[in-house]
């Protein structure tokens, strides 16, 4: 890790996980600009980090890279002995972030820390917001990544859900060195869902180089070059349809049931 300016004593915790959205520092809630601003101690990923550099002033920055999440729990678990230290997580915190493991190792080697978690706008949400409303009922997220997670266990989730016809969000589909477990999940997703379904593709949402797509599962893979860790993936579920919406752009919507109660 690289550390910044040597730290100096301060109060004691507590130690906040804060969730930083998608990437715009629009998508930042008050409450996260608030306690980043005010931290003694920022931690987390060179990414992440580069996201909010305007707020960082007077801090000590403190930064990791990716595959070092352990490593920098325990840093930021030590050093909010006595300083007010902010972990900094992509999206929120609590959805493949760092509040998980954070809490886990908190319970083993300093339970006593205060540790407060600030939710983010995580990229199902934004991706969605993008697309249009494919997330207005019932639906899943599951990872494809299967660094944490074997491949077999998500396949059988994966199975699971296309067979019960929900939209399904697709996190890390897909990076330089695994591409296998995309494919098998359109597979998958093909033996239950018809070929017409909906899918989106909402990459690097609320970021410059932003891009949003609207396919269907028969024809997606032909945009697989499209597709990496900064995509998240949404394959509709039985009630989902194409829109067209008043900017003549696709969007894609699920209804939340409204129709079958009320005439409108």
């Amino acid at each position: 890790m690289e550390i910044s300016p040597s730290l100096s004593p301060g109060k004691k915790g507590p130690l906040y996980v804060v969730g930083i959205g998608p990437g715009s520092p629009d998508m930042l809630t008050n409450a996260a600009v608030s306690i980043i601003t005010g931290a003694e101690v920022v931690i987390g990923n060179d990414f992440y980090i580069d996201q909010i550099l305007p707020l960082l002033k007077n801090q000590t920055v403190i930064r990791s890279r990716m595959g070092k999440e352990v490593e920098r729990a325990r840093e930021a678990i030590t050093l909010a002995g006595n300083r007010n230290v902010v972990m900094v997580s992509g999206g929120d915190p609590g959805v493949y972030g760092m509040a998980g493991l954070i809490l886990e190792m908190s319970e083993k080697i300093a339970p006593d820390l205060k540790i407060e978690v600030i939710p983010g706008i995580t990229a199902a949400s934004a991706g969605a917001a993008k697309l249009g409303a494919p997330l207005t009922n019932d639906f899943a997220v599951i990872s494809l990544s299967d660094l944490l997670t074997p491949q077999e266990i998500i396949k059988a989730r994966i199975r699971a859900l296309c067979e019960v016809g929900i939209p399904i969000v697709l996190y890390n589909p897909k990076s330089r060195t695994r591409s296998g477990m995309f494919e098998e999940a359109i597979t998958i997703a093909k033996e239950f869902l018809p070929a017409d379904t909906p899918v989106g593709i909402a990459k690097n949402c609320y970021r410059p180089d932003e891009k949003i797509i609207v396919t269907s599962l028969d024809e997606v893979m032909d945009l697989e070059d499209e597709i990496d860790m900064h995509t998240v993936l949404f394959i509709g579920g039985e009630e989902t349809k194409i829109i067209r919406r008043a900017d003549d752009v696709k969007g894609i919507f699920t209804p939340r049931g409204y129709h079958r109660k009320y005439v409108y």
